[in-house]
């Protein structure tokens, strides 16, 4: 299984500490053990799961998709207008894709 980051994701956990940074890598483990651990979204958001876990006194949020056996961790952050900065990420970064792939 692979696991692939978003930028966003990268940027985040760049200014994690590195007690944060083992748990999340933790978190991530669990997830790739077992993908079914987060809920799956609907709507506009569905085929995203959002796995919910907490560093300290703080509760993260870890959005993150699979592709076949492969997943990718889309977004982290606490829960303060996560959904909206998620529903704004995948909305803009799915026209992206089929431009990417789309042959002339």
């Amino acid at each position: 299984m692979k696991i692939y980051q978003s930028g966003s994701f990268e940027k985040k956990t760049k200014r994690m500490h590195k007690r944060e940074k083992e748990i999340l890598d933790q978190e991530i483990r669990n997830i790739s053990n077992t993908p079914s651990i987060g809920d799956e979204k609907k709507g506009d958001l569905k085929g995203i799961f959002v796995h919910k876990f907490k560093i300290k006194t703080i509760e993260y949020l870890l959005a993150y998709r699979m592709a076949g056996k492969d997943s990718e961790l889309i977004m982290i952050g606490p829960h303060e207008n996560y959904y909206r900065a998620l529903k704004r990420y995948v909305l803009c970064e799915e026209p992206m894709k089929g431009l990417a792939t789309a042959s002339p």
